[in-house]
């Protein structure tokens, strides 16, 4: 396949004039950023103890489960590279302010969903979540002079990761003190709505704009592609991966996207810069942001139906609530923001490379851990511990090595690349795993096996491998 080369872009146009303000007063303003970043990780995280409960509240079963983090992950895809688009043309704090708004919306969709297709349509409405740190970012890089901004990084994925932590023992708390799953899914919902108005208060826009147009052919054909990939996986929950049923939307989903790449190469203003993606330097570290995704978000899920199943019934697992859930997963959350809140200190000492070389090292051993050692309780625990760390020290370094590669006035869409590289792999991520969790199902509960879990954490011990290699190949550019 060949390609014309894009014509020359138009130059980036600045915002309409007027005085910057003090850099301590934008320093002041990124208090209310990290407010909406501790937002995104209490919803991100605050549903998995009450993925059990939702199952049986609306009959779900355990596999299917899976679409509930997959659909809103397939939103994010497409989300992240088109509001840090719209946001780099538009400005970033308009974009945050229309994402917090349908973030609400989806939260509130989800809390009141009678059944399990309007559950997916809040869950595909909370989709611009994951487009919030890329806006963030590209406004303290807008804003603040380089040091300070990598501080203000720092601090925005580190309210990230205590949102997620404080997310998941809160709602815990929640369901057992209402008692009421729906009351529970309220909190949340209340939360998003809250930051809608405080985003009004004193939130700056940004300054520098890019010239250029929104890439409406890019958003049909990833979101048509994502689409007919996961519609594929799903039919490949009994196991028969060779069906049309299979194959049919899979080879329809990689048709278009052998079209879209073609369509975003010929493009002057692309959705997403495939040439950065294909770039020697950068291939490998976009390969290992994938299979970051593909274990980080993929494995969310699984772990918490196999805390809830029932041994008695099931022959594997600890019976657990959401409570009880949250609380044996407060070990990773801790060490997630650890591991974050390290990343600065570490790689300033030894590279970011070999930071995350060792990040995706500990989460493969973990995983490993997880598939032979899984009998007891205190085994989960510690491994849920060393996999946050690594978790952590990866969330930190990404994303500061992704922006300072990038182009000062194309920041949101560098940030928002990776963002959706990893959310790629996530969403891809949901699908397989719920065809493994399907393939393993047992003829007796109509549950998944224990070999179905063991296969899940099998597939994320190799991803993190894969991810090491990808990381050991790849290069930054030093800014």
């Amino acid at each position: 396949m060949t390609a014309t080369a894009p014509p020359t872009p138009p130059p980036a146009t600045p915002a309409p004039a007027g005085p910057p303000p003090a850099t301590a007063s934008v320093t002041a303003v990124v208090g209310l950023l990290v407010f909406f970043e501790a937002t995104s990780g209490f919803l991100q995280v605050g549903l998995s103890p009450l993925l059990p409960d939702l199952a049986d509240h609306l009959s779900i079963g355990s596999a299917s489960l899976n679409w509930v983090v997959s659909v809103q992950l397939l939103a994010a895809a497409v989300c992240v590279p088109l509001f840090g688009r719209l946001g780099d043309l538009y400005g970033h704090r308009r974009m945050l302010r229309i994402a917090l708004a349908l973030i609400a919306v989806g939260t509130l969709t989800v809390a009141l969903a009678p059944d399990y297709p309007v559950l997916l349509a809040g869950r595909v409405l909370q989709g611009p979540i994951a487009a919030l740190l890329p806006l963030e970012i590209a406004l303290v890089r807008d804003r603040l002079p380089v040091a300070e901004a990598r501080r203000a990084i720092a601090r925005l994925v580190g309210a990230l990761t205590l949102g997620a932590m404080a997310g998941g023992v809160v709602m815990g708390l929640v369901d057992s003190a209402f008692g009421s799953l729906r009351l529970t899914l309220l909190v949340p919902a209340v939360l998003a709505a809250a930051c809608v108005p405080v985003s009004f208060v004193a939130v700056p826009e940004s300054r520098n704009r890019a010239g250029g147009r929104v890439d409406r052919a890019g958003v049909v054909l990833l979101g048509a592609a994502m689409i007919a990939l996961l519609a594929g996986v799903s039919g490949a929950e009994d196991g028969s991966w060779g069906s049309v049923r299979v194959l049919g939307p899979v080879l329809l989903g990689l048709a278009l996207l052998a079209l879209w790449v073609r369509v975003e190469l010929r493009s002057g203003e692309p959705l997403v810069d495939v040439r950065a993606l294909a770039a020697r330097t950068s291939a490998p570290f976009y390969c290992a942001a994938f299979l970051f995704g593909v274990f980080y978000f993929g494995s969310q899920t699984p772990n918490s139906t196999f805390y809830a199943a029932d041994p008695a019934t099931d022959g594997y697992g600890f019976g657990l609530g959401a409570l009880a859930i949250s609380l044996v997963s407060l070990p990773g959350a801790v060490g997630s923001v650890v591991g974050s809140l390290s990343t600065a200190a570490l790689a300033k000492r030894i590279g970011y490379r070999p930071t995350l070389m060792a990040a995706f090292g500990l989460v493969a051993l973990t995983f490993t851990q997880f598939a032979f050692f899984h009998d007891r309780m205190w085994q989960m625990a510690t491994g849920s511990a060393f996999l946050g760390l690594g978790v952590g020290l990866a969330l930190g370094a990404m994303p500061t090595v992704i922006v300072e590669a990038g182009e000062p006035a194309r920041t949101g869409i560098a940030a928002a690349l990776y963002n959706n590289v990893k959310t790629l792999g996530g969403a891809v991520a949901g699908g397989v795993f719920a065809s493994l969790l399907g393939a393993f199902r047992s003829d007796l509960t109509g549950e998944p096996g224990e070999g179905g879990y063991t296969a899940v954490w099998l597939v994320g011990a190799a991803a993190a491998l894969a991810a090491v290699a990808m990381s050991a190949l790849s290069r930054r550019r030093e800014g």
